[in-house]
């Protein structure tokens, strides 16, 4: 059986060309036919798209400002903890509850590299009874000012030093006042408030489960610790001298001040100073590395706000797919008429894709460039320096794209499948 002869073409006009025009022809008429409708769908691919690379764009400023701005606080202190190995010289293997030196302070700053060390302890398992007056057998008394939950801390003169302290009025104690073993404190403001201690002209005392201590001075504010701004203080030796050592629960930390750099050297160094008998008591622990900071606050925000730009992508997915199946729903009458006139399945197909993959590259492009923006914006808001990974950027019209594509899968199937005669009675 003899096949039918080919419909000769137009010499003068290749078909690939005429083809592509006409494609892209129609398929704009398509897209600009509902505007409102276009500009919508646009909407949730760009949202998407956007999302995306805003928030890669923000991790990856934020991770280059912690990088330059890894704080030198956290860099310079290095934390000696007493973990109360057992001592093999006592028959029953209790831990031992105090391992540091009585000259702990000291020894800890003559390491190279260290400013200043002191040790603290909490003195009490529940927080005692603070006031300003006391009676000989009830306590607190009436008229007097006190205040409930506040922590007492026995710290050693360094310690002081060591968080940094910036004081509201007086002055810190000293060895003197931690060797003579006197009755003093230093109170943070919040408490002299609470206690209603606002100078320190008349000396006035805190009363400590009945046992008074003067106040010498009031912390405005620390760099390190801010839980001290809430509690007493008391010196050390002075707390082991009324309370005893600190219990197994509640063991005595070092915080030593070091120079920039010389943190690491001085936790390696700092347990064999303190204690070179016994340098398994006590265990030091290093500033964390800057890399491994960046890790742990952005990977977590990473996969986060990954994740819901996914969803919006997911979202915009739906939405291109829903406008382009709405769109051969209302436009049967017209694929019909193409179909009549020689419109093959793969050329409807084709059209819709295209109307699909071109609004997917729009809300791509405009995507991109609004996190641009937007990321631009932040960085100059917080005066921190923007970064933009061309990996991130560049292929995000190329997700925008495959979006659409996806998107119109399924609606230019169905319309590649509509018959001719069928559309044409509707």
């Amino acid at each position: 059986m003899r096949r039918p002869a080919r419909r000769p073409r137009h010499p003068g006009i290749p078909r690939t060309r005429m083809v592509l025009r006409d494609l892209a022809a129609e398929s704009v008429a398509g897209i600009l036919q509902r505007p409102a409708r276009t500009a919508l769908t646009v909407l949730g691919t760009l949202l998407g798209v956007g999302a995306f690379v805003a928030i890669l764009g923000l991790t990856a400023t934020a991770r280059g400002q912690i990088s330059s701005d890894f704080t030198v606080l956290a860099a310079t202190q290095v934390t000696v903890k007493d973990v109360g190995a057992p001592d093999p010289a006592q028959q029953t293997g209790a831990a031992t509850r105090y391992d540091f030196p009585d000259d702990a302070d000291q020894r800890a700053e003559r390491l190279n590299g260290a400013v200043h060390a002191g040790t603290y302890w909490q003195v009490f398992k529940t927080p005692p009874a603070v006031s300003t007056r006391s009676g000989p057998a009830t306590g607190a008394v009436a008229g007097s000012q006190g205040a409930e939950g506040l922590t007492v801390y026995a710290a050693s003169p360094g310690l002081l030093q060591a968080v940094g302290p910036t004081l509201s009025s007086g002055t810190l104690y000293n060895t003197f006042h931690d060797s003579r073993r006197m009755h003093v404190a230093v109170i943070g403001s919040a408490v002299a408030r609470r206690l209603g201690i606002s100078n320190l002209a008349a000396q006035p005392a805190v009363f400590v489960n009945g046992t008074p201590y003067t106040v010498v001075g009031i912390l405005r504010n620390v760099e390190r610790l801010p839980n001290l701004l809430l509690s007493v203080m008391i010196p050390d030796r002075t707390a082991r001298a009324d309370y005893g050592d600190p219990a197994p629960d509640y063991a005595a930390t070092m915080l030593i001040q070091t120079r920039v750099g010389a943190a690491r050297l001085i936790a390696q160094q700092a347990p064999l100073a303190l204690r070179p008998d016994r340098p398994d008591h006590l265990q030091a622990v290093p500033p964390p590395a800057p890399h491994a900071l960046q890790d742990s606050v952005t990977g977590s925000l990473d996969s986060l706000f990954l994740l819901l730009a996914g969803i919006t992508l997911v979202i915009g997915t739906v939405g291109i797919a829903n406008t382009t199946l709405v769109s051969v729903l209302e436009r049967t009458g017209e694929i019909g008429l193409r179909r009549s006139l020689g419109a093959r399945p793969r050329h409807i197909a084709a059209q819709f894709l295209t109307e699909s993959a071109v609004l997917g590259t729009l809300g791509g492009l405009l995507g991109t460039a609004v996190s641009i923006v937007v990321t631009l914006s932040v960085a100059l808001a917080h005066n921190w320096t923007a970064i933009l990974d061309p990996w991130t950027t560049l292929p995000a019209p190329l997700i925008g794209t495959l979006t659409g594509l996806l998107a119109g899968a399924y609606p230019a199937l169905r319309a590649a499948r509509i018959e001719p005669a069928e559309a044409l009675r509707r």
